[in-house]
């Protein structure tokens, strides 16, 4: 896109609206009118592009973060989450989006607290956003929420504890995890939004850690009639104290409807494969109950 500051089209589709291009960033603002003045939020120094990791503060699980802006509402779920928990999230360098418009940091800011705006029924499953699985047995934890998940709300997962305190206030999890995603600029079908969530978990998930990719699976596929993306990576990685030296991670987006979207989400430790048939059970069992 030109560096030109100004209003255009919103890039995230939503008819009759413009958001404002700053030459490096989109605002989470959106304007009906293409002649209005710039948001205040862009009327100061262009914010620059954070790449690389950035500390946050300790916690059991390292899931990722949730986007604040209530102008992206647009939805992804995510459905199992076997991600190793670390220390905290970051934000991730940005890329160009795929149409061509701009370079913006595509992984938001951790949330501070719980979205939500579901009533599950008490059925015995794993209910997250519109997405539901079997509820999980010994030894998975009991369900819980979690704040961290890109661009997610009504968050729910469950989880194994693989090594415990491997670090100060830090224990490294197998972990099943549902939620309602929220779109953010630079990706709106299933196969941009797998792309996007794997991007923040490698960049974030593992502290400064060098993690290496090996995309085992990247193919469309179909979840309970819904049309959907999987994603099924091997990842590698060394951190100080920690036997582990890998884990597979599962991306699965699901498109509920234009407006949502659902996510399976799974990682699991190499040092437990007993537990990943119990992952790939849950994504066969998936489905859209909202």
């Amino acid at each position: 896109m030109s560096g030109s500051a100004g209003w255009y089209p919103d890039p995230g589709h939503q008819d009759g609206m413009y958001r404002y291009w700053d030459g490096q960033r989109w605002s989470t603002t959106l304007s009906a009118s293409p002649a209005a003045d710039p948001p205040p939020e862009m009327q100061g120094e262009p914010e620059q592009p954070t790449s690389g990791f950035t500390p946050g503060e300790p916690s059991r699980n390292r899931l990722g973060w949730v986007l604040a802006g209530a102008a992206l509402v647009a939805v992804i779920v995510i459905a199992v989450l076997v991600v190793p928990r670390f220390t905290g999230p970051g934000l991730v360098g940005a890329d160009p989006l795929p149409n061509g418009q701009g370079s913006i940091n595509p992984c938001p800011p951790m949330a501070t607290a719980m979205e939500t705006g579901y009533d599950h029924p008490n059925d015995g499953r794993l209910h997250g956003g519109p997405l539901s699985i079997p509820r999980l047995g010994s030894p998975w934890s009991a369900p819980y929420g979690d704040t961290r998940v890109p661009f997610g709300r009504d968050v729910i997962q469950q989880t194994v504890t693989i090594e415990e305190n491997y670090t100060a206030n830090s224990s490294w999890v197998a972990s099943v995890l549902l939620a309602e995603l929220r779109i953010g600029d630079g990706f709106y079908e299933p196969a941009e939004a797998a792309g996007i969530v794997a991007k923040c978990v490698t960049g974030a998930f593992y502290g400064d850690a060098v993690v290496e990719r090996d995309d085992q699976v990247n193919e469309e596929t179909e979840v309970d009639g819904h049309e959907a993306w999987i994603l099924e990576s091997q990842l590698s990685f060394d951190i100080d104290n920690l036997q582990t030296k890998g884990e597979l991670m599962i991306i699965v987006i699901v498109k509920v409807d234009d407006w949502r979207s659902g996510l399976f989400y799974a990682s699991i430790p190499d040092t437990a494969p007993e537990l990943v048939p119990t992952a790939r059970d849950a994504l066969e069992h998936l489905e859209v109950s909202s």
